[in-house]
């Protein structure tokens, strides 16, 4: 199972791509394991030398005990030290931004796969729409023509 971030895709263009773990409990794996996740207004963060997964939305388990549960808090991302020192150079003083694309099981553990993004303007989205049109209609004729 994946879970993509569409969001990020349309309004950033990725010029990079690493894998995270991440820190969750028993609830929040079982909740993702059911494909209850958000992460269209979530972005990572570093604070402190650490790196965190802010605002991703994962409700709370139906069979969970905990009643207090915050579905948006803060979640830490598993990184080497020089991988965070690498993002942060990476996002230090750029129009450059570290976002989630996806989040995935890989060996029974979740993984984020971490983006270096660079915000797309107006006529970049307008591009995109026109390219994912044409190609539609090309597959469209292709398909008639068999």
């Amino acid at each position: 199972m994946r879970i993509i971030n569409k969001k990020a895709l349309h309004n950033y263009h990725i010029l990079e791509h690493l894998e995270a773990g991440i820190v969750l409990s028993g609830a929040e794996v079982k909740s993702i394991r059911a494909g209850r996740i958000e992460l269209g207004e979530s972005h990572i963060r570093v604070l402190n030398g650490e790196a965190y997964l802010i605002n991703a939305n994962i409700p709370r388990y139906n069979q969970a005990a905990d009643k207090e549960y915050d579905a948006q808090k803060s979640r830490k991302l598993l990184l080497h030290k020089h991988e965070i020192d690498s993002l942060m150079g990476k996002t230090s003083g750029k129009s450059t931004t570290l976002v989630p694309i996806s989040m995935y099981e890989k060996n029974n553990r979740f993984k984020v796969e971490v983006g270096v993004a660079k915000s797309k303007k107006e006529f970049d989205h307008r591009k995109a729409l026109k390219e994912r049109d044409h190609n539609r209609r090309i597959e469209q004729e292709l398909r008639g023509k068999e």
